[in-house]
């Protein structure tokens, strides 16, 4: 077993563990529930790059540190030192929403298995970065939820996943009600691959990640690359992040925000 050292605080965001030909990689921001910070963004990208150019590596998994697997974007940041400047506050959104949605065609496009370990509950992005990975595996505890709408918000870079996986009748219910979906319900929708006893998580998807070792790389990837042609996965989000940042910039989406940064209900 082989973890790597971080050398700066950007670099304990994400934590590297490599258990054979598996590299664990660990959001590393329990204090702010994983929230995906522009930082934790960038250092995530940064380490499935390396992975993907690491022939020792063969199958990569995704948790998080502490109770909750990722709580989706981080809204505080999204709300401090806004600049004053109009054109400039948007132009800061559409990055944000672009990062993410690149983030996300990374690990469709990763030519390695991604597994996701969802110890704790997955919520808006946090569930969209779940969902994007090739496997599931789910504590039975846990359990996963799109609250955009109720903070003025749309997923949509991570619907185009959800829709492919479980319809679009099922996809309607999780995007405008924003209501949780458990693991075993989740499991019996075609969301999740395994659910697992509560603290089993991550040594589950670590052994599926094994055993998904024993696969021919070539083969692999190939094959990752036919079910995104064959499943019509679109190859760019950035359109879908586009409509998300023209909806984050309204005063609807920030009145949620302030509502829930402040924990009340929005004024709409």
């Amino acid at each position: 077993m082989v973890t790597s050292q971080p050398r700066t605080p950007e670099d304990s965001l994400v934590l590297r563990d490599d258990r054979g030909p598996v590299a664990v990689l660990t959001l590393n921001r329990p204090e702010k529930r994983n929230a995906l910070s522009r930082a934790l963004i960038a250092r995530l990208s940064d380490a499935l790059s390396q992975v993907a150019a690491q022939r020792s590596v063969r199958v990569v998994v995704i948790t998080g540190a502490g109770k909750t697997f990722c709580a989706g974007m981080d809204l505080a940041e999204a709300v401090e030192a806004v600049p004053a400047d109009e054109a400039e506050a948007s132009r800061r959104i559409v990055q944000d929403m672009n990062a993410f949605a690149d983030l996300i065609d990374q690990i469709h496009r990763l030519p390695k298995p991604v597994v996701a370990a969802v110890h704790g509950d997955a919520l808006a992005g946090g569930a969209g970065l779940a969902i994007a990975c090739d496997f599931v595996v789910m504590d039975e505890t846990a359990g996963l939820s799109y609250p955009e709408v109720r903070r003025g918000l749309v997923a949509a870079v991570v619907m185009h996943d959800l829709v492919r996986q479980i319809g679009e009748r099922r996809a309607r219910q999780l995007l405008l009600t924003g209501d949780r979906l458990d693991a075993r319900t989740a499991l019996a929708w075609g969301l999740v691959n395994e659910t697992t006893a509560a603290f089993a998580c991550l040594e589950s998807a670590v052994a599926l990640a094994t055993a998904l070792a024993r696969g021919a790389p070539q083969a692999l990837a190939t094959t990752k690359s036919l079910l995104d042609e064959a499943t019509a996965r679109p190859g760019d989000l950035r359109a879908a992040a586009a409509v998300s940042a023209l909806v984050r910039d309204s005063e609807e989406a920030r009145e949620g925000i302030r509502a829930f940064l402040e924990k009340r209900e929005p004024r709409w």
